[in-house]
């Protein structure tokens, strides 16, 4: 008697183990959305990624694919008769300029002049952190570049129309008058440090000022001088300043044009950049054709092995280096490295490196905001062969929706199931 009255509790008990797991192994192959081409067939997704850039098109898009390090398909387009699009013509690239950043504060750190694990404030002169109840020296320049620092600003710059408007750095890190909905714009500690991965837009922009502070230089320059043009990124800036203006593409949200914007925090948004100088970036991740060895003098090997090692994690899983997100199977290490940016209004890019093979895709865009990461994820499925854990994340409410639908049934059919059962057998 006891081993029928327990029967059904155990049937119900596999029958969620059995659900759960189908929806989280179907999540994570995507089996509920089919890819935009085979994996594994360059010709057909580079077709596939043409049709969908051309369906979604509302401003301006620059696009390439690259298959083992070289340019395989290029696509670029506007809706605007007047713009001439091509590998040369400059976009804002929004929060993928982080990762340039990054080589930047790395270039120092292979000089000697900054140590990746001391506190930040070492080098500060022009402003501190505020008070809080964390200890501060768990605030490093590491930290910093995996947003594991411990900073809850969660910015987000919307530039300035005006450039009169542009803030001082220290100004804009005490408070920035261009952040986003929602956010004070003040940086500052209110997670003990290491204790968690939280993207932090402010952490970069103490970035920049450690770079100015090391340095003696201003940021931009910098970062032209010791990375940009050293790369051969020769049409790339950190600002308007030095874009000329016939190479700039329009901003556009919704069809209609938009104002160009400056930016006080030139680390996290303000890179200016083609798809040329953005795929020769990509290029030097890796030894060159011809033996040039990766980071190109500009970081040493061993700093860009740091560079694409997890520092921050999501669900336990390493996500984040310093500097690039790391994509990858969920259940696997990260083989692709990236960066997607976003900047209201419409300003959408990415750029995706595989590391096994340098082959990688980069998508800079205006209009839709969404269409750049669309197609960096399509990308990086293409490539794996199952959603990285990046992509995984943002689906974790249709997956919870999914198990929870599943679950009720289980529970609910399952007795009604039973009783239904009892009452055939006590029928005359």
């Amino acid at each position: 008697m006891r081993l029928r009255t327990l029967r059904w509790p155990a049937l119900m008990l596999v029958g969620l183990v059995v659900w759960v797991a189908f929806v989280f192994v179907g999540t994570v192959h995507d089996w509920w959305r089919r890819p935009i081409a085979p994996r594994g067939d360059a010709d057909a997704f580079a077709t596939a990624a043409r049709v969908m850039a051309e369906e979604r098109l509302r401003g301006n898009l620059a696009m390439v694919v690259i298959h083992r390090g070289r340019a395989y398909a290029e696509h670029y387009a506007s809706v605007d008769a007047d713009e001439r699009i091509g590998p040369d013509t400059v976009f804002q690239v929004a929060s993928m300029s982080k990762w340039v950043t990054a080589w930047g504060v790395l270039s120092l750190v292979d000089r000697g002049l900054v140590d990746l694990d001391a506190p930040v404030e070492r080098y500060l002169t022009r402003w501190r952190l505020p008070p809080s109840g964390f200890d501060h020296d768990g605030v490093t320049v590491r930290r910093l570049l995996s947003h594991t620092a411990g900073l809850v600003d969660g910015l987000g710059y919307g530039g300035f129309v005006d450039p009169a408007a542009v803030q001082p750095l220290e100004a804009s890190l005490a408070r920035a008058a261009d952040a986003g909905l929602g956010r004070d714009g003040v940086v500052r500690v209110g997670l003990e440090p290491g204790a968690q991965w939280r993207y932090s837009g402010g952490g970069y922009t103490v970035l920049q000022l450690l770079i100015e502070e090391v340095s003696g230089r201003a940021f931009a320059e910098y970062m032209r001088g010791e990375v940009l043009e050293p790369l051969g990124m020769h049409r790339s800036s950190y600002g308007l300043e030095g874009v000329i203006a016939n190479d700039l593409a329009a901003h556009f949200a919704d069809g209609v044009r938009v104002p160009h914007r400056h930016f006080t925090a030139q680390a996290a948004a303000a890179l200016h950049t083609t798809v040329g100088d953005s795929t020769r970036f990509l290029a030097a991740h890796l030894e060159s054709p011809d033996g040039e060895p990766p980071g190109r003098g500009v970081v040493s090997e061993r700093t860009l092995v740091e560079l694409t090692t997890p520092h921050g994690s999501l669900f336990g899983i390493g996500i984040w280096g310093l500097g690039p997100l790391l994509y990858g199977p969920v259940l696997g290490s990260p083989r692709v490295v990236g960066h997607d940016g976003f900047n209201a209004p419409g300003i959408s890019s990415t750029a995706r490196l595989d590391l096994r093979d340098g082959s990688g895709i980069i998508v800079l865009s205006s209009g839709d905001p969404e269409l750049a990461p669309d197609l960096g994820s399509a990308w990086v499925y293409h490539r794996i062969g199952s959603l990285d854990v990046i992509t995984l994340s943002a689906g974790l409410g249709r997956m919870a929706t999914l198990i929870a639908v599943g679950a009720a049934v289980v529970l609910v059919g399952a007795p009604a199931a039973a009783l239904t059962r009892r009452a055939w057998r006590r029928r005359p």
